[in-house]
């Protein structure tokens, strides 16, 4: 499972309503966005060459940030069930040989790159099944370290979130045990980063070399 037919349908109505926006992604503003993509570039040396695999990239405002931060040159996939944010991105980011866009349906269609990053995508679940969405967050991190040669990230919102702030249209993951499954299955080299200020979490994961 890429996505549901209703989840697509919040996110076509969060870019129709906000456009090429924070907003228009999900997020509360860019202020929030950008903190949670601070976290997950941490896995990627400032310094290096890289390609990177953006997965649910939304209209691709996370080059913005790898534009400013990065010294080396990198080469940028972004992956969205959204034709709409696709054509959103493509807009602001023109395509060309270092920055790509695909409209994906199943895990297949992911590139092999350095790293892969995935950035809310396990937030919205609407009224699918815990268990559901939990074996569909662990589905999305093998396939996401299977096409990452050196490393990935994501974020999720934490099951620490104050009890009177959760929504129950959200999903609120178990760091503890997203840490474990990625430390087991993954690479000896994870971190678990819960301690910016926010109701969720960031984890890193760098590849054994």
């Amino acid at each position: 499972m890429i996505t549901r037919p209703e989840i697509n349908d919040f996110y076509r109505s969060k870019l129709t309503e906000h456009g090429a926006s924070a907003p228009g992604v999900g997020w509360k503003d860019k202020e929030s966005q950008e903190i949670r993509f601070q976290q997950l570039v941490k896995v990627i040396p400032p310094d290096s060459d890289f390609s990177i695999n953006d997965l649910g990239c939304g209209t691709g405002n996370l080059i913005t940030l790898l534009e400013s931060g990065f010294k080396g040159r990198y080469t940028y996939t972004g992956y969205d069930a959204l034709e709409e944010m696709i054509n959103t991105a493509k807009q602001q980011f023109p395509e060309g040989p270092l920055i790509k866009f695909l409209k994906i349906s199943d895990y297949c269609q992911m590139k092999v790159s350095d790293y892969s990053v995935a950035s809310g995508i396990f937030n919205v679940r609407n009224n699918i099944k815990d268990s559901e969405w939990e074996s569909y967050i662990l589905a999305t991190l093998s396939a996401m370290s299977q096409n990452s040669l050196k490393g990935f990230a994501f974020n999720a919102l934490t099951k620490y979130s104050d009890p009177d702030r959760m929504r129950p249209d959200l999903f609120y993951s178990d760091p503890l045990l997203l840490f474990n499954f990625c430390k087991l299955n993954f690479s000896k080299n994870v971190a678990l980063l819960h301690d910016y200020g926010i109701y969720d979490f960031t984890i890193l994961v760098k590849k054994d070399r």
